[in-house]
């Protein structure tokens, strides 16, 4: 009984210390909107990058569709 008690009090107190110091993330949320961000994946991309794929549209070609190649 005596461990049980032990680890309850070690949980609770571990719980309030990270409770009280928080995750350290600082400033207000912001979308980014730079060019560079455009690039980046999204969540819903992250998470299932297969079904984004599938979705997204095909990128332009850099070479033309009338030009021939020898």
């Amino acid at each position: 009984m005596l461990r049980a008690r032990q680890i309850l009090v070690r949980t609770i107190a571990l719980a309030l210390s990270a409770a009280a110091l928080g995750c350290g993330q600082r400033g207000p949320l912001y979308l980014p909107t730079e060019p560079a961000a455009a690039q980046r994946a999204t969540l819903p991309e992250t998470l299932n990058p297969a079904a984004s794929r599938a979705t997204a549209p095909a990128a332009p070609s850099s070479v033309p569709a009338s030009s021939s190649l020898p």
